[in-house]
């Protein structure tokens, strides 16, 4: 596994608060310019440009890209971000509630990716690739980092709190009630060191982030005669988690229709396949589980699993796919079906309870998250995990570090 060091653009420490923003991918518009409104500093106005554009502007025009690039610029040029004297490696802390996960912000290896050092288990969708392309040729830049874990490394551990013992430059608590902090490593060299006995690391968040920074090196790479795999396009943004500290909160499904059964017939087709009781929790216990509402009233769905199932078959979210989404729903594809939404567990059960009883939708699923171990085991063997299977929390914040290209 390799690591660098970088010369970050950092938010000003006095104004990460107001800089940071969330992720552009987990709003809409409407969503991001709600949450930018009074803020001129926020980095949703680089990442979600569209929001200082007319209403009704595309998203995905060339005037977005190149809104986002002048406001970054502006940024860079009125101190709003400070351009680091030399490269340096980073931790970055957050803390919700109790839980706390410290991450190692770095450059990551493209090379890595391309020779599955770095491990992906998700398919990415080609729109969204060309998205995150564009969006890194048109800033030069990229802003957004790709969330990877690796199993623990006690002298990655040593390093990490040796130097959360600083002082940090910055440490606010966000509107949302999320403490976030960073400090500079004082021996990255040795943070570097320890990583090349990783054997490997795995993209959590951040596939299509990720794809397109290694589309844009190898469109470089191609262009200059003189590569030497050291230039600034040839690696990426990161924050590197130890897989004993990310927290993997449940992705549930609600379906908008019983398709064509009345909700006797559906129920008696699920109990045809699965272990059905009547439930008052709305969340699973354990793996295996799944809490089903249907009609105002919660079931726990259970199974068994022939021996030798893959990794991939083993999970949750498979089983449901595999046994009752697809031949009894019909939802042969969940990725382009427009009759399946998937809703982060950050929003509760209560919200599942909701859609269905105001008729939204007709039956929800509330599914147990899927764990770590799990999902390095199914990337280290090669495999796919269906779509929405992880939703991870807290979310990196975008604008606190950002790699430029050139």
């Amino acid at each position: 596994m390799q690591i660098r060091p970088f010369q970050a653009w950092c938010a000003r420490s006095d104004l990460a608060a107001q800089v940071a923003a969330v992720p552009y991918d987990v709003v809409d518009t409407d969503e991001a310019r709600a949450l930018a409104v009074g803020n001129p500093l926020s980095f949703l106005h680089v990442s979600r440009a569209e929001i200082d554009m007319p209403a009704g502007t595309n998203p995905y025009s060339d005037a977005v890209y190149s809104q986002g690039y002048d406001t970054l610029r502006k940024f860079q040029q009125d101190g709003t971000l400070i351009h680091e004297p030399a490269p340096q490696l980073y931790l970055y802390r957050q803390t919700m509630g109790r839980h706390i996960q410290r991450g190692i912000v770095a450059c990551c290896s493209t090379v890595d990716y391309e020779r599955q050092v770095i491990k992906t288990h998700e398919k990415t969708r080609q729109d969204k690739e060309d998205d995150r392309t564009r969006h890194i040729k048109a800033h030069h830049a990229q802003s957004g980092p790709v969330f990877l874990i690796y199993r623990d490394s006690a002298a990655l551990q040593s390093l990490v709190r040796e130097t959360e013992s600083g002082t940090p430059l910055f440490d606010f608590v966000a509107p949302d009630g999320i403490g976030h902090a960073g400090w500079r490593f004082t021996a990255p060299e040795a943070v570097s060191a320890a990583f090349r006995a990783v054997p490997a690391a795995y993209i959590a968040d951040g596939h299509h982030r990720a794809a397109a920074a290694v589309r844009v090196a190898r469109e470089r790479r191609a262009a200059n005669p003189a590569h030497s795999g050291q230039e600034d396009y040839d690696w990426f943004l990161g924050v590197l988690f130890p897989a004993s500290e990310v927290k993997i909160l449940p992705y549930n499904r609600l379906v908008r229709d019983l398709n064509g059964q009345s909700p006797d017939t559906f129920l008696r087709a699920v109990r045809s396949r699965f272990t059905v009781r009547a439930t008052q929790k709305a969340s699973p216990a354990e793996p295996g589980t799944v809490c089903m509402f249907l009609a105002g009233a919660w079931h726990e769905l259970s199974w068994t699993l022939p021996p030798g199932t893959s990794p991939e078959g083993r999970l949750d979210v498979s089983v449901l796919q595999e046994r009752l989404l697809d031949p009894i729903l019909g939802i042969a594809d969940p990725r382009t079906s427009k009759r399946i939404e998937f809703v982060g567990g950050i929003r509760g059960t209560a919200e599942l309870e909701q859609r269905v009883n105001s008729g939204q939708h007709a039956v929800a699923f509330s599914m147990h998250p899927t764990t770590a171990a799990q999902m390095m085991d199914i990337a280290d063997v090669g495999g796919i995990m269906p779509p929405k299977s992880t939703w991870f929390e807290p979310k990196l914040r975008d604008g606190l570090f950002v790699h430029t290209l050139d």
